[in-house]
């Protein structure tokens, strides 16, 4: 019986590709000049330093540009908020959400069972949905559903079998 696996995922070497070119751009960029402006990444959470909200939101816009390019999606990022730090700064946590959590695959199963053609079935398999259907067909129609739906998350689709 085909069938695949629906996942919210994101490469990690890319989120650190993306932060070490956001970190050579605002090193170089001229309105980043004495605003002691850093990005310090934690695993999967990034954390946004700089002297006023305004160099912060675009100190965001440099951060989300670069992930962008790299492929990663920016659903799946949950900004934090603004923080005062010490000696006049501001911070902010950006946190890079990965797995699909239970009320979101309750969401899928119910989108797949409303819209998804006649003998597609899903399950929830820890943090991820594993859709399975008659024909390879009907697989693709529920892919196109699920990619023209707004979830909210990231989603892949990965081991596609016949």
């Amino acid at each position: 019986m085909p069938s695949f696996d629906v996942v919210s995922e994101v490469d990690r070497q890319e989120v650190r590709n993306a932060v070490d070119q956001a970190q050579r751009e605002i090193s170089t960029r001229f309105d980043f000049k004495n605003t002691d402006s850093s990005i310090e990444q934690n695993d999967l959470v990034l954390t946004l330093r700089t002297v006023s909200e305004d160099r912060l939101n675009a100190l965001r816009i440099v951060v989300e540009e670069k992930l962008v390019k790299r492929g990663v999606s920016l659903k799946g990022l949950d900004y934090g908020k603004v923080e005062e730090a010490t000696q006049n700064t501001v911070r902010q946590t950006v946190t890079i959400k990965v797995g699909i959590n239970s009320e979101k695959a309750r969401e899928i199963n119910r989108l797949i069972k409303e819209k998804g053609g006649k003998g597609v079935s899903s399950q929830t398999q820890g943090e991820s949905v594993r859709v399975t259907g008659k024909k390879r067909d009907d697989l693709q129609a529920v892919i196109a559903l699920l990619k023209g739906a707004d979830l909210g998350i990231p989603l892949q689709f990965n081991n596609f079998r016949d």
